[in-house]
């Protein structure tokens, strides 16, 4: 059966199994992809997997599941299994499914992967990197082609289709000079064709330049309270502190943005989108999680807060609106000044490239490990750091933005500049 006739029919299926709404949402996806490791072509393979995601409502009681096979016996178990787990459920009356929308079919991306242009580009990579590049080890590299098909039906009469092919490309990379080695870094980015080398996307050759430059790091002259120059690659570990806390985990009250909308709750200079329609991206979408057609958004505008991003069941509990969009895809507008102009304001900070620093506490305090940075002084970038501690509070760090370039990188999920913060601990 096809895709369409898989969805109606599972809908159709529980239906009759006594739900009140119902969701079918089949999947099917491809991947070719051509790995390098150590600089050395390992790897060609080609995948296929289907998933079929089921839900259902019965007095106000919602029960989920997912599979890997669309059968008619299998689904028909599954869907007496989710009849089964929906009963068991406490009932919510904020559970709904999407109401009823025009039915869309939207295409994005390309049909087919160049084999050539993936071999070509990777063993270019390699051979750039040995020559320009000599002290770093690419411990592996990849293309990938993906390309994916949805089908998504509802008892509302909700009806979209949805498909999409893309590449992504990602590096592992560290550098060794005699018994030092650098911190391990990673990149990546998604694009629709493959033009340009490797080496020239996403700030890598600066990456890699770095990387060989990290060798040998030395420690910050002492404790500070400085600035913190986010990169690009990192700048969503920070940011997402605000958008993380203003969709369904506002549900459980212990977001600190929960009634600041149309307030300021960072510096006048910040304005963040999410933009899952934009052509300038590569991996957006445009059908939300929860069945709706997705739209284009301003989250923060010169600091202010302009929409929650809460889904149709949180939207239903906090009784507000509900998000056009399901978040991610974010673009940053650009600031005035350049990135050595940004760097050249600075008296004493931290550039940062990045950091794992776990999870912040509800009200934003964080303390984590700055990786492949460096330490400024003086409006100069003077040296690679040992991992340094740097720790502070994102929400204070969002409404202390000092500095956005005019530059920005674009990873094909994202649009982000380099964004510099004041009143960040280093030791």
């Amino acid at each position: 059966m096809s895709e369409r006739e898989i969805a109606e029919q599972t809908l159709a299926e529980l239906l009759k199994a006594g739900f009140d709404k119902a969701t079918s949402r089949i999947s099917k996806q491809e991947m070719h992809e051509l790995q390098s490791e150590n600089g050395e072509l390992k790897l060609l393979r080609t995948g296929f997997q289907t998933s079929l995601s089921i839900a259902g409502i019965v007095d106000n009681r919602r029960a989920t599941l997912g599979i890997n096979k669309t059968d008619q016996s299998t689904v028909a178990e599954s869907v007496r299994r989710l009849k089964s787990m929906a009963d068991a459920s406490e009932p919510d009356p904020a559970h709904d499914i999407a109401a009823e929308q025009p039915a869309e079919r939207f295409k994005r991306g390309i049909d087919q992967p160049d084999y050539d242009a993936m071999y070509d580009r990777l063993v270019e990579l390699t051979a750039y990197v040995g020559e320009e590049h000599p002290t770093v080890n690419l411990r592996s590299s990849s293309v990938v082609f993906s390309k994916g098909r949805s089908v998504l039906r509802n008892s509302n009469g909700v009806d979209f289709e949805t498909e999409s092919g893309s590449y992504s490309v990602g590096l592992q990379f560290t550098a060794k000079e005699g018994p030092d080695t650098s911190s391990m870094n990673f990149t990546g980015y998604s694009t629709l064709d493959l033009d340009t080398p490797i080496h020239q996307t996403n700030d890598v050759d600066t990456l890699l330049r770095q990387s060989a430059e990290q060798v040998r790091t030395q420690h910050i002259p002492a404790k500070f309270t400085g600035n913190l120059v986010i990169s690009p690659h990192c700048v969503t570990t920070f940011t997402g502190f605000l958008t993380g806390r203003i969709g369904d985990a506002m549900i459980s009250g212990t977001s600190i943005y929960e009634g600041k909308l149309g307030e300021v709750v960072a510096s006048e200079e910040l304005s963040v989108h999410a933009m899952p329609l934009s052509d300038e991206l590569t991996t957006g979408y445009s059908v939300t999680s929860d069945g709706h057609r997705a739209l284009d958004s301003t989250v923060i505008e010169n600091g202010e807060l302009k929409t929650y991003l809460l889904s149709l069941y949180g939207a239903n509990k906090m009784g507000l609106p509900r998000a056009v969009n399901s978040g991610g895809c974010y673009v940053i507008d650009p600031g005035e000044q350049s990135f050595d102009e940004i760097i050249a304001g600075i008296s004493e900070g931290i550039y940062i490239n990045r950091f794992p620093g776990g999870r912040p506490s509800d009200r934003g305090d964080f303390s984590g490990v700055a990786k492949n940075s460096y330490y400024i002084r003086d409006g100069k970038i003077q040296f690679p750091i040992q991992e340094t501690t740097v720790s502070g509070n994102l929400a204070d760090l969002l409404k202390s933005v000092d500095g956005i370039s005019s530059e920005r990188l674009n990873s094909g999920s994202s649009i982000l500049p380099w964004i510099s913060v004041s009143g960040v601990t280093a030791s």
